[in-house]
């Protein structure tokens, strides 16, 4: 049997990259395992000539590695995009989020603000400093370690509201979902993916990414609270 081909992701991912390799398993008698980590550790991993295949991570981040020669240029192409939701714990009460002055409510009553490393915790900071609540917020804000769910500083009770991609906080024990952020307030990402220029079967690399943009992968990626590209 030949050897897997093995990729790298983000933890935002891991969810559905988990389905479609064993879909693809299963379909296509084409073995594939994906090792999540945190976006900049993954990426700091490539970096460092990590033995991969291919690369799903936020497509900021896929564009300076592969401007970097980390990944085939032409590979190169976006999968998927996901909300950033906001959360609160499981029996605690679920404020408004219909409007901008609804968020900034909800952030101003909060004792403490979790939020995660990576792209949606740059552009949460960045919302937060646009509607002029740095200062108020001061140290209530939390971020949460790399590769760890900002949903799980809720179900410890390290923070009463929390903020990250939808994917990563659907299905944590304790945690309920509100919905995205409104209006103007709204931050998405995209993920993007490609054959890292180190692999050493391009070929069928480039077939699994391939299978990744596929209808299956599109309607898995709905479940999980993502849409395609």
């Amino acid at each position: 049997m030949n050897e897997d081909i093995r990729g790298l992701s983000s933890m935002a991912t891991r969810p559905i990259l988990a389905g479609l390799c064993e879909h693809i398993r299963r379909a296509h008698g084409i073995g594939v395992r994906f090792e999540a980590a945190g976006g900049v550790e993954t990426a700091r991993r490539v970096r460092e000539g990590a033995g991969a295949d291919l690369l799903v991570l936020a497509d900021g981040a896929v564009a300076e590695l592969a401007g970097a020669g980390h990944l085939l240029s032409d590979t190169v192409r976006p999968l998927w995009v996901s909300s950033v939701v906001a959360a609160v714990p499981e029996g605690a009460p679920v404020p408004a989020l219909g409007s901008e002055p609804d968020l900034r409510a909800a952030l101003l009553s909060a004792r403490r603000v979790a939020y995660s490393t990576g792209p949606s915790g740059t552009s949460l900071v960045g919302l937060i400093t646009r509607l002029g609540l740095a200062g108020p917020l001061g140290d209530r804000l939390v971020q949460a370690p790399p590769g760890v769910p900002a949903g799980s500083l809720l179900a410890s009770g390290h923070a009463d509201l929390a903020f990250q991609q939808h994917s990563e906080l659907m299905d944590l024990p304790g945690v309920v979902v509100i919905g995205p952020l409104p209006g103007d307030a709204a931050i998405s990402s995209v993920f993007s993916a490609g054959v890292l220029a180190s692999s050493t079967r391009p070929r069928r690399a480039r077939e699994v990414l391939g299978l990744l943009g596929s209808d299956a992968a599109s309607a898995l990626a709905r479940s999980r609270g993502m849409r395609p590209a």
